[in-house]
Formats: structure tokens, sequence, C-alpha cells
């Protein structure tokens, strides 16, 4: 039997932390400019070492080799695109917030907030995001972020999310609040009656609601008395991608142009699954939210996707015209809680060491293209990346660890892996 070898398990490293000083690295974003150079960004958690205006990072390389460090920003959860002559980093601190470079990311402005404060602060903001993709088209610029609903969460509250799809002319400021429409919103625990999810085993252990209707403030349940440190919050959606179905002959194509596809994390307590909705771009330029339905009538929230039930990326290829997904393969989400290895982070399904890379004609029956990067041990993750085209090859920046990582969670060092020559991959 021939071994699947990884595509790209040897790396470079961008970004080290400093563990002695309980600093660690999260969400990378990579974006690729038209003359080759790359941008990467990345954060870090809040410590000693680490103040809130320096949470962020810069990174350049134009040769994909060396990268360079350039500027802090005051935010976390941000992804790099372009648009127009200028390059922008998003993400969020609360609110939503944005930068500018006019020299190819070489100098940065200041931070700005695109949206009013609408709901009180919380511990956790009222926006939140990862480093999703960016879709292009017709001038105009794409990309989600999600809103809080409110503070009545006591664990981690993707229930209480809301993915927004934003959209902003190329030409324009990006940095102007006035610049972006915001679609609707629906939100998770609003929208989704747990108590009709049956059949396919959503959501996976016995969990609250996180509807208003709870008793109490929604919380997280312990999954087994025998394992007290892992529990399960509330199901709900986070950190969502978006893409505009194009084959004509696809059951959800829009051929008007003005429909656009949400996949988001799907927090079920198990995997396989990747939580979906739809927007509409309306003839007065407001854009509704809403869900996706199949022929027979019926709505769809969760959709079969490898890797779901983690952060993942996805590009649409115009040269294959294939939809490229980056996702963590999970292994043994069905092993008892209780029995799982002390390193393995949170519930069964969290496995984060091994990346792995699909391609799909319709964003629904997905090819296995061949495992990215696998990590030794547990905590030596491989998660939570970014991707990008650069020529013939697909370059890849991964929230990783080594050794010296906290845990699988938690990890020290982001890594770029190239796969050369990614379209050979389609078959």
């Amino acid at each position: 039997m021939q071994k699947i070898e990884p595509l790209a398990n040897e790396f470079i490293t961008v970004y080290r932390s400093d563990t002695r000083r309980g600093e660690y690295a999260y969400t990378p974003g990579i974006c690729v400019l038209p003359g080759g150079r790359i941008i990467a960004t990345l954060d870090r958690n809040k410590c000693a070492t680490v103040s809130d205006d320096e949470r962020g990072m810069v990174f350049l390389s134009d040769d994909g080799l060396d990268f360079r460090f350039v500027s802090y920003f005051p935010f976390v959860h941000a992804r790099p695109f372009a648009a127009g002559n200028s390059v922008y980093i998003i993400g969020q601190k609360g609110n939503i917030r944005i930068i500018r470079s006019d020299d190819d990311g070489e100098t940065w402005s200041r931070a700005v907030d695109l949206a009013a404060a609408d709901v009180p602060e919380t511990q956790c903001g009222n926006w939140h995001a990862s480093a999703t993709n960016v879709w292009h088209e017709n001038g105009h610029v794409y990309l989600v972020m999600e809103h809080l609903a409110a503070d009545d969460c006591v664990t981690w509250p993707v229930a209480a999310l809301a993915p927004v799809l934003m959209r902003a002319k190329d030409s324009d400021d990006l940095t102007r609040p006035e610049s972006w429409t915001f679609a609707s919103r629906l939100y998770f625990r609003n929208e989704v009656d747990q108590d009709k999810l049956d059949f396919f085993g959503v959501p996976f252990y016995q969990v609250s609601r996180g509807s208003k209707i709870d008793a109490g403030r929604p919380k997280g349940v312990h999954v087994s008395p025998l394992a007290p440190v892992r529990t399960c919050a509330p199901i709900g959606w986070l950190e969502t991608n978006v893409v505009r179905i194009l084959d004509p002959g696809h059951y959800w194509y829009d051929p008007s142009g003005h429909t656009f596809h949400l996949f988001a994390r799907a927090h079920t307590g198990g995997t396989g699954y990747a939580a979906l909705c739809k927007v509409t771009e309306n003839a007065d330029g407001t854009m509704t939210t809403s869900f996706e339905t199949v022929p027979s009538g019926r709505s769809v929230v969760f959709l079969p996707m490898p890797g779901g039930q983690m952060r993942f990326h996805m590009l649409y290829d115009e040269i294959t015209k294939r939809y490229w997904l980056l996702s963590t393969q999970a292994t043994d989400s069905m092993t008892r809680a209780e029995l799982l290895p002390r390193d393995r982070y949170n519930l069964p399904n969290n496995e984060r060491r091994r990346l792995a890379l699909h391609f799909s004609k319709n964003c629904v029956d997905w090819c296995f293209a061949g495992l990215v990067a696998v990590g030794d041990s547990e905590i030596q993750s491989r998660h939570y990346a970014s991707m990008a085209f650069r020529g013939d090859d697909l370059l890849i920046l991964s929230r990783s660890g080594d050794e010296n990582a906290k845990s699988a969670h938690d990890g020290n060092i982001i890594t770029l892996h190239t796969v050369k020559n990614f379209r050979d991959l389609v078959y």
C-alpha cells in the first residue's frame, strides 16, 4: 500500500513567539500582490511583552523565502487583501478595524473603526472574525465579519453570532465607513431551532440551546463526568468564507450574479459539517441574508464538508474552474472524551495537527487533493491556515506549533508551506 506523503511538510518560519513570557501566535493571514510580493499577518495574545497596540504584526517577502517585519497594528483576527491601488488589513477589536497601505505594505495608516457599536461592548467585543477569504468581482470586494448579538453567553458565544457580508468598491477608500454596505443579520440561536434537528447527529452532545429561552444564561456542558475539562458550548457558526456559485447548471446558481453563499465553520460537537447561508443583493443596493434551499423546499443549515468543524479557507481558481478548500482533517472524533490523550485539546472533534487540501466544482462534492502538512505530535498543530495563489504555486500560512507550544490551540510559530504546481493535483 502506497503511503500518502504530505504535499508541503517542510516550512519556512515566518514568526516564532516568546513562549518563556507566555506569548503565543494566532490568526495567520496572507495575500499576494500583483507583482508577487507576499504580505503575511498574524496576531498574538496580550501578555507581558505584547501591548494592545502591538497585538497584530505585518511581514513582507518578495522571494517567498525571507520575511521581514514592517509594522504592528492594534487589533486581532485580521486578514490582508488588495483593492484598487491599495492594500488593507481588516480585523476587530470590539469594533471592526482596518488599516491601509499605499506603498505595497511598507507603511500603514492608523487604525479606523468601521461599524457603529450598536450593542454594549462585551468580553468578546461586538464583532468577531478570522483570516477567511476575500472575494473580488465586478469592481467590488466582498468579505464576512461576524456580529455578536449580546453579552449573555458565559461560554464560547458562537450561538450568538451572525455572519455579515460586507461590500465595497475596489476604487473607494475602504478606511471610510461610508464605503461599506453591510448585509442583514441572521443570528444562529434565533434562526435555528435545535429541537427540530434530528436524524443526522446535530448537536453531537446534549448541550444548552444557546437561545434566549434557555433557563438562565447559556453555558458549556461537560460532555462526560469522567472528563470534566472537556465541555461543549451551544452549537453555532463562525469564521465565515464567501463565494459565488459560477456554474449555470448548479441548483444554486443565480443568473443575475447577485447571490453569494457564505460557508462557515459549524460548531456542532461533531465533524464533517459546515454551516451555510446566502446573501442576495437587492435592486436598491441593500443585501439580505437568508437560508438556501434544496429542490424539495427544505432549508439548508448544515452541509457536508471535510474539515467543516474547524476554521477552513476557500479560494476559487479561474484556471482550473475549481474551488479549493484548506481544512483540518479529523481522524478520531468518535473516541470517547475521557479516553483522549492528555495533550489533545478540548473535544474529540478538535484535532488540529493535519492540514488537508480538497477541490470541488460545486462547493458540495469535494475531491481529496492531498495532505498539506502533519505535526509530529498533538501539540505540534498545523491548523487555522490561510492560502493564496502565487503563479503555479499555492502558498499556505499556518498557525503551528513545535515542542515548545503550550497546546494544540496555543501554538508558537507561524509557518509558510508551499504546494508547488498545485493545479496538477486536479483529476
